[in-house]
């Protein structure tokens, strides 16, 4: 079987991430052998006899800087001969979208670093020219979660994570609008009913009114979505 695509995931916390990438779909990915996905603890490259990898920050401040020579190490280590694409989870990144998440998905492989405490030398992120990716305009305590979220978004793209294209093409921001409404058994629940037109059989007019809910959801959640799409 030919893997479609790799990632590395370098964190402090390895046992974070491999909980919950060894759940679920992208678990059963993992093990089918359609992903190859693999976290390294960074401390492991460390040459300080303690472990350690953080140190004061330069010009004070309240927490711990990650040190350069560790991240540089792991990351090093890791890459082997290839050149794959460095990404470093931050909050001043470019701000993680459908879009740049299909752009990611075409990779052969990723290294995505991890940050913690109050960030990581400046030094080692340009000298191996690590881009920088955000998962929203906010602050969480490491990159542990932001990592997973765009591993997740990503390996949904890969042949075989998911059963079939449509489990993707048709779900919220893939096609610039948010998903339709979903309903399941039973056909009635708390006096409410499933609209008509799903249990019609009729699939013309299931699709016709898939797209219409598409747009009428949007315009009322985000009718930004609307306009940047024009």
């Amino acid at each position: 079987m030919v893997i479609n695509m790799k990632i590395d995931i370098l964190t402090l916390f390895p046992e974070m991430c491999e909980n919950y990438l060894s759940a679920s779909i992208i678990g059963r990915a993992r093990k089918a052998g359609f992903l190859d996905i693999n976290c390294h603890n960074i401390r492991d490259y460390t040459t300080d006899k303690h472990r350690r990898v953080d140190d004061k920050a330069y010009g004070g401040g309240t927490g711990m800087v990650m040190q350069s020579q560790p991240v540089y190490d792991c990351t090093v280590s890791v890459a082997g001969n290839e050149n794959p694409r460095l990404i470093f989870m931050s909050p001043q990144g470019k701000v993680l979208n459908q879009s740049l998440v299909k752009e990611l998905a075409k990779e052969e492989r990723l290294i995505i670093l991890c940050g913690h405490y109050e960030g990581v030398d400046r030094r080692v992120l340009d000298q191996l020219s690590f881009e920088e990716i955000s998962i929203g305009d906010y602050v969480v305590t490491g990159g542990e979660l932001p990592a997973l979220i765009l591993t997740d978004a990503v390996a949904r793209f890969q042949d075989g994570v998911l059963p079939n294209e449509d489990a993707f093409t048709e779900e919220s921001h893939y096609n610039g609008l948010l998903e339709y409404p979903q309903y399941t058994r039973p056909e009635v629940w708390r006096g409410e009913k499933v609209p008509e037109v799903l249990i019609s059989g009729h699939h013309a007019n299931i699709e016709k009114w898939k797209k219409e809910q598409s747009l009428k959801v949007t315009e009322e959640k985000r009718p930004d979505l609307l306009t940047d799409n024009k």
